[in-house]
């Protein structure tokens, strides 16, 4: 009998245990279902990337990926009636908006015809990990070590001989893919499975080993970037760890945890789905601001502060950003202009094109102080002193801002104390860091009173 093979965070062929389960039962239409709403309020960085993706995909199935555009609540079971199907195959994904979809989905499958789910994206499935009384872990470092402890699943090979079933397209799809794709950022990454291999084959050849100390320089850009091809699943975490294995000392260590801080955020949001567009640990008392004109210039990068304005319009120009000026941008928007971090979160979520709900949302709460972090109150990013630190020659101010780029090494990280630093019109500062540091100090302060 004829499977449907849904995909949605896991574009891939390799390492597919749901592909190769409807594969197992007999021919298999693979479909991909596009939401219009998602798509319209996406970045051109997050657009273009989906589409070149699901592209990779597509000619890696012979030109057999059905995409259809709608809700998946009318459109999975009228596609599995349309091909006479009797299952539905599904990865696991367990955000609260993906299991609400899909509850609606299997509700709505015609009779007989049964709604299967396989795996999951991550190396440990959300729920699993559980410490000595049975609860979930809420601090990373204890769940990191249990998470250690735990066996894997090896890597499979794609499986062999599928026979895809055709069925037509939403005839809108191909224009909107051109579309995004003429608009594609500038040195956007090679998309698909065999690009993702590249990748990852470069990075721990060349920089996996001072992974520790390189990847903190925004400037040097010696990340993988492998955060992009997990997002859809074009790569599943488990086969980025069997890749490391034999590899020892402090470089790989690190770049593992980074794997194992993406299953701990999908633990800490299947255990509070809540936790999604709300505080983990809200501080009661805690007041905010909605300065429009701040949070305008902090979205386009002119706030007068280099290492913020340069990774913001890195995020508009590219649909990507260096996790370390993650942090310090999300640290000005919350805490130099007391903004709530949803809306800086959301807007993350709009353009990055590694953006995940679970990963995104707690990295916003762990900086703004009410996430997972036992004593985050009084962490404040000093925007200049973490630019002069962690981009101390200045190159990667002089790369997004070319307002700066005439400056000089750190110079390019201070321009109020160069006298030609405002010659072409990089805006002022608009706000004291100093001065905000301690109305965010205090209201943490009054808040947990």
């Amino acid at each position: 009998m004829t499977s449907v093979m849904w995909f949605r965070r896991d574009l891939r062929l390799r390492d597919h245990p749901a592909l190769r389960e409807a594969a197992s039962r007999g021919p298999v239409l693979g479909l991909f279902v596009l939401d219009p709403t998602l798509w319209a309020s996406a970045g051109h960085g997050r657009r273009a990337w989906l589409a070149a993706t699901l592209r990779s995909l597509d000619e890696s199935m012979d030109g057999r990926l059905c995409i259809r555009m709608g809700d998946p609540a009318s459109l999975v079971p009228r596609v599995a009636k349309e091909v006479g199907a009797d299952s539905v195959h599904v990865t696991n994904d367990s955000t609260p908006y993906a299991v609400a979809r899909d509850k609606r989905v299997v509700e709505a499958l015609p009779d007989g015809v049964e709604g299967v789910a396989t795996s999951t994206p991550y190396v440990v499935a959300p729920g699993t990990i559980r410490n000595g009384s049975g609860s979930p872990y809420k601090v990373f470092t204890p769940y990191s070590r249990a998470w250690r402890q735990l066996d894997h699943d090896a890597p499979q090979q794609a499986p062999r001989g599928v026979e895809w079933v055709q069925a037509d397209s939403d005839e809108r799809v191909a224009g909107m893919f051109d579309e995004a794709l003429a608009d594609a950022p500038e040195g956007m990454l090679a998309a698909g499975e065999d690009a993702a291999a590249r990748r990852l084959t470069a990075f721990l050849d060349a920089d996996v080993a001072d992974y520790d100390d390189a990847r903190d320089d925004p400037g040097a850009d010696r990340t993988s970037r492998m955060s992009a091809y997990l997002k859809l699943g074009v790569v599943h975490p488990r086969q980025l760890l069997a890749k490391l294995e034999g590899r020892n000392g402090d470089g790989p260590h690190t770049w593992e945890t980074e794997v194992c801080w993406r299953d701990f955020y999908a633990d800490v949001l299947h255990t509070n789905p809540e936790s999604a567009w709300n505080d983990l640990n809200p501080v009661k008392g805690l007041t905010y601001d909605e300065p429009q004109d701040a949070i305008e210039a902090w979205k386009s990068g002119h706030t007068g502060f280099p290492i913020v304005d340069a990774g913001m319009r890195q995020l508009l120009h590219e649909g990507w950003m260096h996790n370390r000026v993650r942090m310090i941008t999300a640290s000005f928007l919350t805490k130099d202009l007391h903004v709530w971090w949803p809306l800086g979160a959301r807007h993350f979520l709009d353009h990055l094109i590694d953006g995940d709900i679970a990963s995104n949302n707690h990295g916003w709460q762990w900086v703004a102080g009410t996430g997972t972090d036992a004593s985050p109150y009084f962490r404040v990013f000093n925007p200049i002193t973490q630019g002069l630190k962690f981009d101390g020659g200045g190159d990667y101010v002089r790369r997004w801002i070319p307002e700066l780029a005439h400056l000089p090494g750190k110079k390019a990280h201070e321009p109020w104390d160069a006298e030609d630093g405002y010659a072409h019109d990089y805006p002022r500062r608009i706000v004291d860091h100093a001065e905000e540091r301690k109305v965010t100090l205090d209201r943490y302060q009054r808040g947990r009173d």
